[in-house]
């Protein structure tokens, strides 16, 4: 798990003397610090301890009924989350993109035969033949913009195979009879790539003003290069939302618009491609508003949430909030390219309000008996949302799904933290980077399990971690040394009702892998963050395992169900 320490003044002066991690754990750098289907039932009931005292609390029932005929049909799965509004894109393409839109050392090539499989259902769906699987305008710009940077940037072992020539040489020609001017150019833009002389690469400027700046940066992008903080920003402001309806951005073409995106991405962001992305919209509905609580932790799950283990979020941020430690939520109900459980499809599953604005949150936050909220990016960033549609059509996450991790709905009149999860080596720093542009005063960046924030007690599981305060510092946390039996993660393969029935019966008091995880992530991220109480990592695991055990945590969150309809 990797974790950040803020630059401003600790405010626990003692920590770092404190705190039993050993100095070779601590990296050398100063600065921040990083760290590596069910069908739904009328009520949820749990196997519950036998104290009296609680049975009251334990009691609690949460009413399904109201959801149960609500659309989608089947609100227990993941996947009934994603709008019918979205066309689906073409399998095969699809397919295809999943082997080339990635990094210069993941893309797979394509075998002869699938590369003709590939072009020849391109051709067709360009002719009209496909009616119902049409290959998209996001498709063939992401497609085609992977295939020109292989060719253009990528080193030779994922440049494109003998086999992949051989079938362009036969298609292309066909090709460029009928795909638009936009994806031609995409294809190839400096006419060099194809064999075949075509000058509508090299002459093409886009339809506007908007697209003609588009098409300017994505020369740059196509050839491996990187463009420049204002430059990002100015393609942004331009293009998005991406219905064009907010009267300041012209309608462009999703082709130009994928490959962009998938571009960046493939070309590996710099940081300042990162900070532009992560920046662009923060005051697209004015400055955010600020909450009068002494801590807020921002949580950045990745927004496409979790497609095969417990996701314990939701539940550590109520235990967090139990005894002072605010905590924000945010993301949205569903995401491609893993379309996962959520917290947003949690809560909605449970009979929260999921669509309140960020001045809504802030209330609920300032709330005593609350102290915890969620964000939808719907509410809060709707020029972002905007592009979920064109993100499950060009299949690989886009520098958005980076850099929307490290947003601050809400802002804080005490000290404010980022906790950020990772999955693939190489995005700790970037995004302890953005953390520090963010100016919070401490920040973590976990590497769990799917790329999410949970530290797990699996059998020989390390959890990276690296953080900043006012040093950097990069640590494994071993669940055992600090008491934990081994267990593998609760598996809940994209059902969201045993997400939540993991979840509730730990608050429970319920014994087990999911009641281990919950107390884990609490209080190693309340003691990695410097937080107020948790100097010594042992009374901050004992004040998380309190939360629970008493009830608290599990209070804040069935609050949380009813309040959150009364702001």
């Amino acid at each position: 798990m990797n974790s950040l320490l803020s630059p401003n003044p600790n405010p626990n002066p003692n920590f770092t003397k404190t705190s039993p991690l050993k100095q070779s754990d601590l990296s050398s750098s100063t600065g921040w610090i990083s760290l590596s289907p069910h069908t739904p039932r009328i009520g949820l009931s749990f196997n519950r301890r036998s104290s009296t005292s609680r049975s009251a609390l334990y009691s609690e029932r949460i009413d399904l009924t109201g959801l149960l005929d609500s659309d989608p049909p089947n609100p227990a799965v993941s996947t009934s989350y994603r709008s019918s509004d979205i066309p689906r894109p073409n399998p095969i393409v699809l397919e295809a993109q999943a082997r080339v839109c990635t990094g210069p050392e993941q893309t797979k090539p394509m075998t002869e035969e699938q590369a003709m499989v590939v072009l020849e259902t391109i051709l067709r769906s360009a002719r009209g033949e496909l009616k119902d699987e049409e290959v998209s305008k996001a498709q063939l710009g992401a497609f085609f913009a992977a295939m020109t940077i292989r060719a253009n940037a990528f080193p030779e072992a994922t440049q494109w195979s003998e086999g992949e020539k051989h079938a362009m040489s036969i298609f292309w020609p066909r090709l460029l009879q009928v795909l638009p001017k936009d994806v031609i150019f995409i294809a190839d833009p400096e006419g060099t790539i194809m064999g075949t002389s075509s000058s509508i690469g090299p002459h093409y400027v886009g339809n506007g003003i908007a697209e003609m700046r588009l098409v300017g940066a994505l020369r740059e992008v196509l050839a491996g290069g990187h463009l420049g903080y204002e430059e990002v920003q100015g393609v942004l402001g331009d293009v998005l939302p991406l219905n064009g309806k907010n009267g300041n951005t012209e309608i462009v073409s999703e082709s130009l618009l994928a490959a962009f995106l998938i571009g960046q991405r493939m070309n590996r962001e710099t940081e300042r491609e990162l900070k532009a992305y992560c920046l662009a919209f923060d005051d697209e509905l004015g400055p955010p508003p600020v909450a009068d609580v002494r801590s807020l932790t921002h949580y950045g799950e990745p927004y496409d949430g979790n497609t095969r283990f417990f996701r314990s979020t939701l539940f550590v941020a109520a235990v967090r909030a139990s005894y002072g430690e605010s905590c924000l939520l945010h993301g949205v109900e569903w995401m491609p390219p893993k379309g996962g459980i959520t917290e947003g499809q949690m809560l909605k599953f449970m009979g929260a309000n999921t669509q309140l604005s960020p001045s809504q949150a802030k209330t609920l936050l300032e709330d005593k008996d609350l102290s915890f909220a969620y964000v939808g990016q719907q509410e809060a960033r709707p020029s972002l949302y905007s592009l979920i549609g064109l993100r499950e059509h060009i299949k690989k996450r886009p520098p958005i799904a980076t850099s929307e991790k490290v947003q601050q709905f809400v802002r804080a009149r005490g000290r404010e933290a980022i906790v950020a999860g990772f999955y693939h080596e190489g995005y700790e720093e970037p995004l302890l980077m953005l953390m520090r542009r963010r100016k919070v005063h401490s920040g973590l960046v976990v590497k769990g399990e799917e790329g999410a924030l949970s530290m797990t007690t699996k059998t020989r599981s390390v959890n990276a971690s690296k953080g900043i305060t006012r040093e950097s510092f990069s640590i494994d946390v071993n669940a055992k040394d600090y008491g934990f039996e081994p267990t593998d993660t609760p598996r809940t393969d994209r059902s969201v009702l045993k997400n939540i029935e993991l979840g509730i019966a730990a608050l429970s008091g319920e014994k087990g892998p999911a009641y281990d995880r919950i107390i884990l992530n609490a209080g190693m991220v309340d003691h990695l963050l410097g937080c107020r109480g948790a100097e010594d990592v042992h009374s901050a695991l004992e004040r998380a395992r309190e939360a629970v055990d008493s009830g608290k945590a599990l209070r804040r969150l069935m609050n949380y169900i009813k309040i959150s309809h009364k702001v």
